[in-house]
């Protein structure tokens, strides 16, 4: 039986984690992902389909569909893009490499049903790297819309409710959303560069910045307790070859201590608070509305991200909905 083409969630999120590391960094980190708001005026990270292109997405999920196939048995082969395929890859480099993000924005969503508009973005992934489940369930993609889950609950999935979420990373090299509806107002997608952040931190701080390099206690809110795995120690930061590679997630380092024999000392808290600061600093972070055709791509490993809150649509057919890929470069 041959491989599946996705990556199941455990294999997914082992893969991430497996960043190189040799010590941690103690002068600031040069690349192409430092950047700051005023660094991406004028950038080339927006860049808009044309018609032809549109054409050629419209032709691969008219191919797909016709197969009557789940999106678990797709391949690359599966969704031939003989134009696209070449710019697909500038794209994942610049995202991997590079600044860490990329906006394409012309997607035809407003010609498909939610199933062909997730055929298309399920295929997008298969060029981009090996996409991956999301959760321990299985799911392929995910679907970022107000549920009606309980927003005053601490511990609920926030991408559930209309609340704003705070900056943090996904456990996949590379985390996609695809807007197939925006809402009435706000719920605008916020990033900054943790490479960038970090180097504020050491400026500021560098007695606080080794820490990073070192465990925090992940608590793992639903996905792993079912194998009784309740908190799970990560280090923020991997620095190797001149690279930085960060994930953050403050506020599971922070409710991991529900759990027993978990504690932030003053040190730690101070360190999560200040970096949390930096991040929401106007100079580092960019705010962006997606409209309905927009893919945003973003790295896991450089750019972290966030989400204002919002407003929906009263009726239901025209309530914000996103579609999430994960990928595995």
């Amino acid at each position: 039986m041959s491989e599946p083409a996705y990556l199941p969630f455990l294999q997914q999120t082992l893969t991430y984690f497996d960043r190189p590391h040799e010590g941690p960094a103690l002068a600031p980190v040069s690349s192409p992902a430092a950047w700051k708001r005023r660094d991406l005026d004028g950038a080339p990270w927006r860049v808009r389909l044309s018609p032809d292109e549109a054409a050629e997405l419209r032709r691969a999920v008219d191919s797909w569909t016709t197969r009557s196939r789940p999106l678990s048995a797709m391949t690359k082969a599966d969704f031939p893009l003989p134009t696209l395929a070449a710019r697909i890859r500038i794209w994942r480099d610049e995202v991997a490499t590079g600044r860490g993000l990329q906006v394409v924005s012309g997607v035809p969503v407003e010609c498909w049903s939610v199933e062909e508009s997730s055929a298309f973005f399920w295929g997008l992934g298969q060029h981009l790297g090996r996409p991956g489940a999301q959760n321990r369930k299985g799911d392929l993609l995910g679907h970022v819309r107000d549920t009606g889950a309980d927003k005053t609950d601490r511990y609920v999935r926030q991408y559930m409710t209309t609340q704003d979420i705070p900056f943090h990373c996904d456990a996949a090299d590379m985390v996609g959303l695809l807007c197939l509806r925006k809402a009435e107002s706000g719920g605008l997608s916020r990033i900054a560069s943790s490479v960038s952040v970090y180097n504020e931190l050491l400026r500021r701080r560098p007695d606080l910045a080794p820490r990073l390099f070192e465990p925090f206690m992940l608590d793992t809110r639903d996905e792993a307790e079912a194998n009784g795995l309740k908190a799970l120690p990560i280090p923020p930061c991997r620095y190797a070859g001149g690279v930085l590679r960060t994930f953050w997630h403050s506020e599971y380092f922070r409710t991991a201590q529900r759990h027993a024999g978990v504690r932030l000392t003053d040190a730690e808290r101070e360190l999560l608070d200040l970096y949390d600061e930096i991040s929401c600093s106007p100079e580092f972070y960019i705010d962006m509305e997606l409209e309905p055709g927009d893919v945003q791509l973003l790295s896991n490993h450089t750019v972290i991200h966030a989400r204002t809150d919002y407003k929906d649509h009263p009726e239901d057919e025209r309530k914000r909905h996103l579609l999430r890929l994960w990928i595995t470069v």
